[in-house]
Parts: structure tokens; C-alpha cells; sequence
């Protein structure tokens, strides 16, 4: 009994105070959502109204309309927040937050504007979409970056390695996508928030050691979301992003190598020692985690970081 509480007292604490402010404010978007249902269309992305409503681009990814939406988001922001925000720090991670909601909303927007003119289906206008799933799916893909080869236990048999987890999402939202009718609801907030967050943490996310940005590292390409035998098809893409938000960096790395360019000097983000330090991070961040769940007996039952093979983990992020 006194070990099942200590449990549940170590599961319970150490969350950030902003992961715990952005929880209120989910909850107080639902109780507002259910309290005043008209409210709805003017804090979610209704895409027909956004024009002159222009706001619910940026309230929407704030907004959960169902209760089990709203539990499922605050668990995963506030497991997630304790995890990244130490190695970000407070503002890394509330800027990572607004730039995900806001270009996942902007481009589901978008995205429901050619559907309409391809369809002329009225739904894709004035259906509410709202979630934070979005960012909860770029938390994914935070974790892939700075752990990706930590191993993890889902439903107590299954092993996967963090940088999957952002795959297995969007494959399995996409598959259930196809077989319900309200597929415009979630599926494309899954999946422009976790390729937009990639774009952030591969090009623009600032370094507070220096003055680069991104991570170029091939570790953190986009074909590293796909199975190998797709890298023919998907490093084409990945040039056409890499020249787009890249410009010049793209080119001479295809020129001179990866991390250089002509002069010799090493590209933003690409500096070794830099890299190595950004992996320090994240492995002394999950050693802590780790010693805490040992010393509190907090590991879940459901999802848990298997200890099994740390240390060589540990080892392979550093040598990235």
C-alpha cells in the first residue's frame, strides 16, 4: 500500500509551472466551450469564418471540445513538459508551443480552403477544428531528436525506439482516418504538427550556447521518418526543404559535404562540439528522470523507459 502511494506521489510531481499554466488554460477553454457552445465558433479554426475572425488561428490548437480530449492533452503536456522543458528552458519551450499551434492551424486552414474548392463540400468550411494534438505530436518528434534511440515499453510487450514514435503516430491517425467520417477533425493538425515541428527543430530553434540554429545532424532528416528502403523517394524532398529554409547552406553541403561549405567554416548548427552538447543534454535530463523514477518507484505501468541497454543508448547520442 505505502509502495503504491509513493508511486503515485512521484508520477504527481515535479511538472513545470508553465505546463501546469497552459493546463489551466485548456481547462478553462473547455469549461467555456461547454458553458457557451456559440463560443466554439469563434475559438476553433472554422475555416469559412476565419475571415473576419481571423483569431481562431491562434486560439484553436487551445481549444479541446471533448473531456477525454482534454485529459489525454493534459497528461501528455505536462509528462512532456517535465521532460523537455528543463533542457529547453521556460521560453524554448512556450516558443516551440506558439510556433506549432499557430503554423498547424494556419496550414489546416489552408488545406480545408482546397478541399472545399476541390469538393465543394460545405463541411470542410464550417466544421469547429480545434486540439492540441498538434503539439502533442511535435513533442514526438522533440523526444526522436533528442533521444531517438531510447528504448521504450508500451502496453507492457511492446519495445520501440523514441525516434519512431512520430511515424507510428501519423501512420496509425492516418489509418483510422481513412476509415471514419470526420477525418478533417484531427488527422491533418497530427500531421502538419508534427512536420512543422520538425521544420522548427531542423532550421530554426535557437541555440542558447551560441548563435546557431536547427540541427542538421543526418540523424534529424526528414527520411529518418520513414523506412530505409523510402530514401530514394524522400530525399528529394528533403533537398527541396533543405534549399527552401536553408537557401545557400543546402547547396554547398551537397557541394562540399555535410556541415561545410566552401570557405571550409562549418555551417550554423552543424558545429560537432555543439551537437554534442545539445545530446549531453537530453541524456542528462533522462538520467534524471530515470534516478527519480528508481528512488520514488514511479515507472508507469503503461508506458515506462526501459533501463535495459542505458548506458550503451547514452554512449550513441553522445557520438552523434
Amino acid at each position: 500500500m505505502a509502495n503504491g502511494l509513493v508511486k503515485v506521489g512521484g508520477a504527481l510531481t515535479g511538472f513545470t509551472r508553465l505546463s501546469k499554466g497552459l493546463a489551466a488554460v485548456l481547462v478553462t477553454g473547455f469549461i467555456v466551450s461547454q458553458l457557451f457552445p456559440p463560443a466554439v465558433d469563434y475559438l476553433a479554426l472554422v475555416p469559412g469564418k476565419t475571415i473576419p475572425f481571423g483569431w481562431n488561428i491562434l486560439t484553436a490548437g487551445y481549444l479541446e471540445s471533448t473531456f477525454l480530449g482534454l485529459i489525454v492533452t493534459i497528461i501528455g503536456l505536462l509528462l512532456f513538459g517535465k521532460l523537455l522543458e528543463p533542457i529547453w528552458g521556460s521560453k524554448e519551450f512556450l516558443k516551440f508551443i506558439v510556433f506549432v499551434n499557430l503554423f498547424t492551424s494556419l496550414s489546416t486552414f489552408v488545406l480545408a480552403i482546397l478541399l472545399y474548392y476541390i469538393t465543394r463540400g460545405d463541411n470542410y468550411l464550417y466544421v469547429p477544428i480545434s486540439g492540441f494534438n498538434g503539439v502533442l505530436a511535435g513533442f514526438l518528434v522533440a523526444v526522436k531528436q533528442i533521444m531517438p534511440d531510447q528504448e521504450l515499453t508500451a502496453f507492457f510487450f511492446l519495445k520501440l525506439k523514441a525516434k519512431w514514435l512520430p511515424s507510428i503516430l501519423v501512420t496509425f491517425s492516418s489509418i483510422i482516418g481513412f476509415l471514419t467520417s470526420d477525418t478533417i477533425l484531427y488527422l491533418p493538425f497530427i500531421i502538419f504538427g508534427t512536420y512543422v515541428s520538425w521544420l522548427y527543430l531542423r532550421y530554426f530553434q535557437a541555440k542558447p550556447e551560441n548563435s546557431f540554429k536547427g540541427d542538421p545532424s543526418d540523424e534529424f532528416s526528414f527520411s529518418t521518418f520513414f523506412p530505409d528502403f523510402l530514401g530514394p523517394v524522400i530525399n528529394p524532398v528533403a533537398i527541396i526543404c533543405e534549399k527552401t529554409f536553408c537557401g545557400r547552406r543546402g547547396q554547398n553541403e551537397d557541394n562540399e559535404g555535410h556541415g561545410y561549405i566552401l570557405g571550409g567554416g562549418p555551417l550554423p548548427g552543424s558545429d560537432p562540439v555543439e551537437a554534442s552538447r545539445r545530446r549531453e543534454r537530453g541524456a542528462r535530463a533522462l538520467e534524471e528522470r530515470l534516478t527519480a523514477a528508481s528512488a520514488s518507484g514511479g515507472e508507469s505501468n503503461t508506458l515506462k523507459v526501459t533501463k535495459v541497454g542505458h548506458s550503451e543508448n547514452l554512449a550513441s547520442l553522445e557520438n552523434v
